[in-house]
Formats: structure tokens, C-alpha cells, sequence
């Protein structure tokens, strides 16, 4: 029997669902354009004594915050959600929460507690559908060593999932994106391209079970990498793309990156996918705002492009050498450009 929403037509079956269909963008694409969100959120730094103990805040738009706490740790904060990224619900669900977790990765940390951040269309979507979603959290966040103690929902039109996620960290071994220097060379986890295959799922229904793996991939191990070889500046990949972190660390560190595009890697499919034209609309803000500030020398639209693709669940961008990763750029002295592509 078909089930009837309030508004009187069909609710959909479940294995006819496209959920990346229900919003207008997919995963960290969706992110406010990181000029306007500069402008949004200036001057919003507590004052006095409210940030005696904040270590990390909002200064340099790093990946989490950061506030010691007695007895010689620190606690690690983050939120992170969006909307579908691709049509299966179990795997959005993993995807969002190793997302969110990243963010705590990427300060060195350890994740402990989380609870999830769920909008659903309630009279659109079954809720099987959302409990799905839950399970894929659940699952990562359980292979990661992390709590799920409930969370918040919301009726929302669009579906959107994710976590707040507390960790703890050494405050003495925080990575952190304004500790770069220059002579340091420039390692990258993860491949590029996610989102322009996520961006083509969306349009096509074509699934990238590589583009999957890749975004469920936790950052633990590159994390407990990057800081065994003593690293102490890192930012992970996400929607502001490969140029949007990087200038962000090196505006923070008062250095200019250089990247060497022959280096960086990418997904079977991405720059295909790039050459067809299957680019968000997330990531050519982000071109366009990193632009003034690089000197892309001979690199071509498309390579352009895919050093600005937004990417969700990307990987650890890291000053200094991560075993396994390759070294995709260095950190130089300031010039005129904070970016560089070579």
C-alpha cells in the first residue's frame, strides 16, 4: 500500500529515493562562500576574559575550536553538517560523519562524544530513510572510538545531516593552519575530484564507489601521521577546496604556497568529469575568491578548477611529510602571491 503525506500525493518508495534531488546543492559545496562568511563573522571574538583559555578561535577560520581545560588537556569542539551528497542514505551518513570528525583529526585531537544534527522533510521522505542516514553516522563514529549520545532534529524542507563533535587534544601537540614555515614541504591525504563526481551523481545518477570510499575514509591515521613526524600546521580539504584551505594557511602563517599541480592527485574520473563541465557552483566561488591572491602561471581552466573543487570529507593538508602521502607544493617566504601554482 502506498503511504499519502499530509499534503495528499504519494510519499516516494524508498529504493526510488534520489535524495540528492531534494536539495539544491550536495555536501560541502553547500558551504557559504568563504568571503561572505569572513564578512559575516568578523568582530564576533568574545571579549576579556571570556577567551583567556580559548586556544584556538575564530581568528583564522581554523577547522575546530580549541579550550584548555584543568589538568593539562584541551577539549576540541566542532559542528559539521550539509546536505546530500549522494542518493544512498546509509553512505550520506557516513560520509557527514567522518566529515564532521575530520575536524577534530584535524587539530591533532581525539574524538570522544558526538550527537547528531538532523533536518528532514518530514511529510516528503520516509523516515526509514533517516534512520538509515543515523545508522551510517552511528557506524562510523563507532569505528572511530566515539560516542553517539542522540543529537537534534528539525522539519526542514531540505534534508540535512551531520554532527557536533567534542574531542580532546595536547594542547602542546595542536595542528593548527597558522603554525606554517616557510622551507616546510606540503603533503596532501586524500585525492582530489570528489566534488565534481559528486556533482555528476547528482546530475546523472552515475555512482563512484571510489569517490565513496575515499569520503568514509577516516582522517585518524593521517592525523597520528602528520604528528609523528612532528608537524604541528594542517587544515583538512573540504569546501572551500584545495586553494581555499591553503590560502587560509598561508594568510594565518604569513607565508606564500607553492604547489607543484603535477603532484596532486586525483580520482579515476575527476578531471574527465571536470572536462565536462559537471563543476559546483561552490567551487568556482571558491576560484573566484582565491584569484587575486594566486599566480596560477600556465595551469589551464580545468586544472584551475580542480585545485578549487569543493570537496567533502577530503583529506589532511599538511606542512611537513606525511609516510604514504604525497608532497604536493612547499611553504616559501611571502611574496606577492599567497598562492603559487606551478
Amino acid at each position: 500500500m502506498t503511504d499519502i503525506r499530509t499534503d495528499g500525493r504519494p510519499t516516494p518508495e524508498r529504493d526510488t529515493v534520489r535524495l540528492t534531488q531534494y536539495a539544491h546543492g550536495g555536501g560541502c559545496a553547500c558551504k557559504i562562500p568563504p568571503g561572505e562568511l569572513e564578512e559575516i563573522v568578523t568582530g564576533l571574538t568574545p571579549p576579556g576574559s571570556a577567551t583567556d583559555d580559548l586556544l584556538v578561535g575564530l581568528e583564522h577560520g581554523d577547522d575546530a575550536a580549541v579550550v584548555r581545560l584543568p589538568g593539562g588537556l584541551a577539549a576540541v569542539a566542532t559542528a559539521d553538517f550539509f546536505t546530500p551528497v549522494v542518493d544512498d542514505p546509509y553512505d550520506w551518513g557516513r560520509i557527514a560523519a567522518a566529515n564532521a570528525l575530520s575536524d577534530v583529526y584535524a587539530m591533532g585531537g581525539t574524538p570522544l562524544v558526538a550527537v547528531n544534527l538532523l533536518g528532514w522533510p518530514r511529510d516528503v521522505l520516509p523516515f526509514d530513510l533517516a534512520r538509515e542516514v543515523l545508522r551510517g553516522g552511528l557506524d562510523v563514529a563507532t569505528k572511530a572510538g566515539c560516542a553517539v549520545g542522540g543529537g537534534h532534529s528539525v522539519d526542514d524542507p531540505e534534508p540535512k545531516y551531520g554532527m557536533a563533535v567534542t574531542g580532546v587534544v595536547d594542547p602542546d601537540r595542536l595542528l593548527r593552519n597558522d603554525a606554517g614555515r616557510a622551507g616546510v614541504p606540503l603533503s596532501l591525504t586524500k585525492p582530489l575530484g570528489l566534488g565534481v563526481l559528486n556533482n555528476r551523481h547528482k546530475t546523472t545518477g552515475e555512482v563512484f564507489p571510489q569517490a565513496v570510499e575515499t569520503m568514509v575514509e577516516l582522517n585518524r591515521d593521517a592525523a597520528r601521521a602528520a604528528l609523528a613526524a612532528g608537524a604541528v600546521c594542517a587544515t583538512d580539504v573540504t569546501g572551500f577546496g584545495l586553494l581555499g584551505h591553503l590560502y587560509k594557511m598561508a594568510r594565518a602563517s604569513g607565508v606564500t604556497a607553492v604547489i607543484d599541480s603535477a603532484a596532486v592527485p586525483y580520482l579515476d574520473g575527476a578531471v574527465e568529469a571536470a572536462r565536462e563541465g559537471y563543476v559546483s557552483g561552490g567551487t568556482r566561488r571558491n576560484l573566484d575568491w582565491v584569484a587575486p591572491y594566486t599566480d596560477f602561471g600556465d595551469a589551464d581552466e580545468v586544472t584551475r578548477l580542480l585545485l578549487a573543487d569543493a570537496q567533502t570529507s577530503g583529506g589532511l593538508l599538511v606542512a611537513g611529510e606525511v609516510p604514504g602521502a604525497p608532497v604536493i607544493g612547499e611553504l616559501v617566504p611571502q611574496g606577492p602571491y599567497r598562492l603559487v601554482v606551478r
